[in-house]
């Protein structure tokens, strides 16, 4: 069953021109990283750097939007960076881009290529519905440090995507709570393409989503929403 997905009222206050494609897909195979998807990711590393043609990935216009989006709810973007910038500031270190599994690996390497956040989470452990809001400050947000859950709260203010249990990420797109991320597992997964003005070809970015995903997983059910 597809999670309806609510941008709130506030945040489309915030972020006016915040728009998203979601990826709905159903019938996945999933499994440790391969030379498939590591080859994915070294080919993503080199788009991003004809891409930014030396510049550092906070100087592009669409990492620079999401600068701003973040320090207007609060948070330091140098400190908590936008997953995509986060991604590709690693992508152009010696460190290179992890290799998770799979279905993470495509997604990171349409992060990484386009310049735009993606996130996965299993469909299977979202609780109702997915909304984007700014949170109270009361709302949980179960995570893992040391070894042992732990359970936070996001600031007043902050952008958070939660369901009906509490928040699965954090800073709209910084961290992602363990509860509903992809694992070698998960069969069914909703996929989020975020962008901000001045947008990037975020539809064309979640068509190349789908096309992955039906290349790594053939016979899956896959279903494209548009931007909303």
């Amino acid at each position: 069953m597809t999670p309806t997905l609510t941008v709130s009222d506030e945040v489309r206050a915030l972020a006016p021109a915040f728009r998203h494609v979601a990826v709905e897909a159903h019938g996945l195979l999933n499994g440790p990283s391969t030379e498939g998807t590591s080859a994915l990711l070294d080919d993503a590393a080199r788009r991003l750097a004809v891409r930014l043609d030396g510049r550092a990935p906070h100087e592009d216009p669409h990492m620079a939007a999401w600068r701003e989006v973040y320090t207007a709810f609060g948070s330091k973007p140098s400190r908590t960076r936008n997953s995509a910038e986060a991604l590709a500031k690693r992508a152009l270190s010696g460190a290179g881009l992890p290799r998770i599994n799979v279905l993470v690996d495509v997604y990171n390497a349409i992060s990484v290529a386009h310049l735009i956040p993606v996130g996965g989470e299993d469909i299977e452990h979202v609780r109702g519905g997915m909304r984007l809001v700014r949170a109270t400050g009361e709302e949980d947000f179960v995570t893992v440090a040391g070894g042992a859950e732990v359970v936070e709260h996001p600031d007043a203010g902050e952008v958070v995507w939660c369901d009906e249990v509490g928040v699965t990420c954090r800073r709209w797109n910084w961290r992602q709570g363990p509860r509903t991320r992809l694992t070698e597992d998960s069969t069914s997964a909703i996929f989020l393409l975020e962008s901000l003005a001045p947008t990037p070809a975020v539809e064309q970015a979640g068509a190349e989503l789908a096309e992955l995903l039906e290349k790594f997983s053939p016979g899956a059910r896959i279903t494209v929403h548009a931007p909303a």
